[in-house]
């Protein structure tokens, strides 16, 4: 089965679910300028953040990342995560089920 959605017909601020109810879960979240998510964590899933507009800086465990449109990052879900905008932003977030290895 194939699904196709457009992130900006998608309701849900800041969080947006693309495909309810599918895996892997995907969200669009969309940040207005100054606007922080509190750290959090995302316990056995596989992180990643591809920022599609804005400018992010996103607090990841005990570094700081400046994300500018197009990049992405791919990290462990297991350490805490807080996304802050420095301009209204709007980044895909895929949160993966962790595997063995």
């Amino acid at each position: 089965m194939t699904t196709v959605t457009t992130l900006s017909d998608l309701d849900g601020q800041p969080h947006a679910n693309v495909f309810p109810d599918a895996e892997p879960k995907t969200v669009r979240l969309t940040l207005a300028e100054d606007e922080t998510i509190a750290p959090h964590t995302h316990p056995d899933k596989d992180v990643l953040f591809y920022l599609v507009e804005g400018h992010v800086e996103l607090s990841l465990g005990e570094g700081s990342y400046d994300l500018q449109a197009g990049d992405v990052a791919r990290f462990d879900g297991d350490q805490e995560i807080s996304p802050h905008a420095l301009e209204a932003s709007t980044a895909l977030v895929v949160l993966a089920q962790q595997t063995a290895d």
